[in-house]
């Protein structure tokens, strides 16, 4: 069997998420549907991030084993031409039969878009948040940079999700702003279910709360994060700011 990896951009608005899901659209689903289309026979595949309703990616990476002998270039072109306009496979490679886009990913980067203006845009807002409030840069990126390391995030973990261990490793995380964009990037080697929107959300919280105050906004978000508590944390930002941007691998 072969095993081939894909680098996926999608614009998630349609779709239910990644995770295939009974009678719901989803970007898994409408992948493996397209595959069994080109290959003739059913194939699943393997996502490195399970993406939720609503949200993006420039670099999902996903795999799936198959005996088919179509070229590799074969698979990005074909599945081109099948896919539904906001689905895409940007690259297609042939990988060791071990390779596995979920369990050997080191880390995973994601991206949260905002736009900082007083008025929304009529092209964009599929892509990104509108914020029309001027935003705090400097007190969002004093926390970004302030998770650094091994933590607990159960205060930032969706309400009802089944993972056990909330502890989390940020690598890098940091915001900045760039014309009329604010933007928040998060890598760290895994997730919680909700973990991204809920740290940016809160983050929009205290740093409004506080009214430029970057020790206050910082010590009040790591107030909420040491409590260990969803309930005490800021509302998730919506999902049409979310994209994950990179899966990184050894």
């Amino acid at each position: 069997m072969r095993n081939i990896k894909l680098v996926l951009e999608y614009e998630g608005t349609n779709y239910c998420g990644w995770q295939i899901q009974p009678n719901l659209p989803t970007i898994q689903g409408t992948i493996e549907q397209s595959l069994t289309q080109l290959t003739k026979t059913p194939i699943q595949i393997v996502g490195a991030g399970r993406t939720d309703t609503g949200v993006h990616a420039e670099g999902q990476v996903a795999n799936f084993h198959t005996d088919s002998e179509i070229p590799t270039v074969a698979f990005q072109k074909g599945l081109n031409a099948i896919l539904p306009n906001d689905i895409v496979v940007s690259a297609a490679d042939e990988v060791s039969t071990d390779f596995h886009a979920r369990f050997n990913a080191t880390s995973r980067r994601y991206r949260y878009t905002i736009l900082n203006r007083t008025y929304r845009s009529a092209l964009l807002w599929r892509t990104c948040h509108f914020y029309p409030k001027e935003l705090d840069v400097d007190s969002i990126d004093t926390i970004c940079k302030s998770i650094f390391g091994r933590r607990d995030f159960s205060s930032f973990q969706k309400t009802g999700s089944d993972r056990i261990n909330p502890i989390c490793e940020v690598i890098d995380a940091g915001c900045w702003k760039d014309d009329e964009f604010v933007y928040i990037e998060i890598e760290a080697d895994s997730f919680l279910r909700g973990m991204v929107r809920a740290i940016v959300g809160t983050a929009l919280k205290c740093t409004k709360d506080v009214s430029g105050n970057v020790d206050r906004a910082c010590n009040q978000f790591h107030r909420i994060l040491n409590a260990k508590d969803r309930s005490v944390a800021g509302a998730s930002a919506p999902a049409n700011g979310l994209a994950l941007i990179r899966v990184k691998y050894n």
